[in-house]
């Protein structure tokens, strides 16, 4: 048995990129801060901040460009993903990413996009009221994310 599934939540680091596929499939790439805080020995307060690189495609893409915004605190689920490319000198370059299968805005602004709930299947049972829960398993066949180097739109 192995088990991949990645829960985040934390705050959106940079506005999402959305481009598309050759073949118009959405995707979509932006970054997610958490924070960690702690005491050191010396009664010290500490923190360190953990950036996150998320992917998320199809519609779930698209709802995300129009309304997650720099700073606003989201809840992101998915899998991690490593993937390796070729950089313009030849070197082999890697990274990891979670690929998002559920996307939900938290905190002030939750009610941007109430209005667009339905469109998506509602909110989880116990999600916060107002936030819309925009997953990618809801109401929808699940997306196919592999890819080929062809379907990389950078």
């Amino acid at each position: 048995m192995s088990v991949n599934k990645a829960i985040l939540v934390g705050r959106v680091g940079q506005v999402p990129e959305v481009r598309y596929t050759q073949s118009g499939m959405a995707v979509a790439n932006f970054s997610l801060a958490t924070n960690e805080n702690w005491t050191d020995k010396s009664g010290q307060k500490q923190e360190r901040t953990e950036w996150h690189r998320i992917v998320v495609w199809a519609k779930l893409a698209e709802v995300c460009g129009q309304y997650l915004t720099k700073g606003r605190q989201a809840y992101v689920e998915g899998r991690l993903q490593t993937r390796q490319w070729q950089d313009k000198d030849g070197q082999t370059k890697y990274t990891t990413e979670v690929q998002a299968q559920t996307v939900q805005f938290l905190g002030t602004g939750a009610q941007q996009g109430a209005d667009k709930q339905r469109d998506f299947g509602g909110a989880q049972p116990g999600a916060q009221q107002g936030a819309p829960d925009f997953s990618a398993a809801q109401g929808q066949p699940p997306v196919d994310t592999a890819m080929t180097e062809d379907d990389v739109p950078f």
